[in-house]
């Protein structure tokens, strides 16, 4: 049941980051707007997206979940913090909080059970 869990988790994950990974690479502009609203530039957008798209790809590949997991409740951490202190819309910092639980929770079913000596 955990394996099974484990990659559904990880497919639906990994489909919407490398979704809205790519999207911010390819430069839509809603992307575009909400970076320049952020005010670190766009640089930050390109960043963010290959990171998103990196822990996507890792999602998929067993032996590098916990990383991709990892990362991928990392960013979500950074826009959580992003959307309720910088662009002000809790709404959507719930969605981040809920994505980056579901990322932790990814990366507790993913580490290797201990072996005891």
């Amino acid at each position: 049941m955990k394996n099974v869990v484990s990659w559904v988790l990880a497919v639906l994950l990994a489909l919407l980051f490398a979704l809205v990974g790519g999207l911010k690479l390819l430069g839509v502009p809603a992307a575009v707007k909400e970076f320049d609203m952020i005010g670190f530039g766009q640089w930050f957008r390109y960043l963010t997206g290959v990171l998103e798209v990196t822990g996507a790809v890792g999602l998929m590949i067993p032996k590098f979940r916990l990383q991709g997991a990892l990362l991928i409740a990392c960013i979500m951490a950074g826009a959580t913090m992003i959307n309720l202190w910088i662009l002000h819309v809790p709404g959507l910092a719930r969605v981040t909080a809920v994505l980056m639980a579901m990322a932790l929770v990814l990366v507790w079913l993913s580490q290797s059970p201990k072996k005891e000596v």
